[in-house]
């Protein structure tokens, strides 16, 4: 299947990113490329793009998408690697960082990857092929208490410890290896009543289990700083995010690196000598426009935040 993904906020990432055309820009998140063919687009035969993904196939299919650019170099790593990566590219600093934290198109719709509740796979969702860990061992492995949290905190479901529950006896039985076999535990444990509006009952368990295989809040807020560390003066990140605990941990980070002092409300001056470092582009997240869900409804529920290095 061809890796596509429908870029969001696309135009609102161009701008925001400020592109000077001969300055090094990062797209953390490379997937379809649909954003890094638009910097390239921005850029002169002096400036460069960095293109990362975990994704071999996303490497892979952007190579041919943009094989008319000879300034971008292809790194297969997490972005959360990107002091190492820049290290070895022997680059210090960069002019701007977009990071799309959503999961790509290609990859809920390929089914052998296991992302999906639409299709019958192996249960998976590594984004990152060369991982031992996967949705198999979160499903399998994982006590009823650390299952529950997981559901609880990363798919935001109230149903949690039910589901939970359900997978913890059926487990019993046999191993849990398929997508569907997921789909019908979850189910059997969230009351009919409870299934006939909203989403896909499994919409919620699913989005957790694959944020618990990419370690994706676990990693965000260390590499949101390492990104705000590597950014040149007046340099900008712009990060898209679609789940509320992602965007809560780049509003805190942006906020503490926009006011970092540490003095008690109560003084009347700052002692502490404690400098802003960033200023926040965006003080409300960017959304997507009417339009744009109509035409892409995976967008609904995209967030963008900007800020600029001081």
């Amino acid at each position: 299947m061809e890796f596509k993904h429908k870029s969001v906020l696309l135009n609102e990432c161009i701008e925001g990113l400020n592109i000077k055309k001969n300055g090094v820009y990062v797209d953390g998140t490379l997937g379809g490329a649909g954003h890094s063919k638009e910097i390239l687009s921005c850029l002169n035969n002096e400036g460069t793009l960095i293109g990362i993904d975990q994704d071999t196939n996303a490497i892979e299919a952007s190579r041919k998408r943009l094989s008319q650019y000879s300034n971008i170099i292809f790194v297969h790593d997490n972005f959360s690697n990107i002091k190492n990566i820049l290290n070895e590219l022997n680059i210090n600093k960069v002019d701007g960082i977009l990071l799309d934290l959503g999961v790509s198109s290609h990859q809920l719709d390929e089914p052998e990857r296991g992302f999906s509740y639409m299709h019958d796979a192996p249960l998976d969702m590594r984004m990152n092929s060369n991982s031992s860990f996967s949705a198999k061992d979160v499903v399998n492995e994982y006590s009823k208490e650390k299952l529950e949290k997981v559901i609880k905190e990363y798919g935001e479901e109230k149903w949690a410890s039910r589901i939970a529950e359900f997978i913890v006896k059926e487990r019993q039985k046999k191993r849990i290896e398929t997508t569907f076999e997921l789909v019908d535990i979850i189910k059997a444990a969230i009351p009919a009543s409870a299934r006939r509006e909203g989403p896909h009952p499994a919409k919620r368990t699913f989005q957790a289990i694959r944020i618990e295989v990419n370690r994706e809040i676990e990693i965000l807020e260390n590499a949101v700083n390492d990104c705000i560390d590597v950014l040149k003066k007046e340099g900008r990140i712009c990060i898209i995010t679609f789940h509320s605990l992602e965007d809560r941990i780049v509003k805190n980070v942006f906020k503490k690196r926009e006011n970092p002092c540490t003095c008690p409300p109560s003084f009347p001056v700052c002692v502490c000598n404690s400098k802003p470092e960033i200023r926040i582009v965006s003080k409300k997240p960017i959304l997507p426009s009417d339009e744009e869900i109509l035409e892409n409804p995976r967008s609904r529920s995209a967030k963008l935040r900007i800020a600029e290095k001081l």
